[in-house]
């Protein structure tokens, strides 16, 4: 059974503050006190940016739907309107900074109409100090990068759309 222990309302407090500082959208901790006695934290906001964007995108991809005749011409020009939703789409694999070249000042790793192979390593995501790689799952050109160097970005966002 967990006891309540007074410092944890100003940790919880803590984190929240830490939360919204760091415009981060999730934290976990776990604070061990003894061999039976801890504290699993979950501290998490939504975001509202995500559901505006959805929200907009629907209207845009209802229109080309109503006229039959206008469908072939309107399927290229829905596909931009939500990228997550491209069939070349990158997404992160997990919540961080993105970053397009490997250190400041230095040349990105891909530009827009550039060609890339499978595993070629398209941007850096920092999460807790750690860069991941992110490769490129299929060999193809760079049509869109979606994100800006330095962008705070979340889990399953698009950040690369391959041709």
């Amino acid at each position: 059974m967990t006891k309540t222990h007074d410092s944890d309302v100003a940790f919880i407090k803590a984190l929240a503050e830490l939360l919204r500082e760091n415009d981060l959208t999730e934290l976990q901790v776990k604070r061990d006190y003894a061999e039976d006695d801890s504290l699993n934290v979950r501290v998490s906001r939504q975001m509202m940016a995500a559901p505006v964007a959805t929200v907009a995108a629907a209207p845009a991809a209802a229109a080309p739907a109503a006229s039959a005749p206008a469908a072939p011409a309107a399927a290229p020009v829905s596909a931009p309107a939500d990228p997550a939703q491209d069939p070349g789409a990158v997404t992160s694999p997990i919540v961080g900074t993105a970053y397009l070249s490997p250190e400041p000042g230095a040349s990105a790793f891909i530009s827009v109409g550039d060609t890339v192979s499978e595993g070629q390593t398209l941007l850096i995501v920092e999460a807790m100090k750690t860069m991941n790689q992110i490769p490129s799952p299929k060999a193809g050109k760079v049509k869109r990068i979606l994100i800006e160097d330095g962008a705070a970005v979340e889990f399953g966002a698009p950040l690369v759309i391959l041709e």
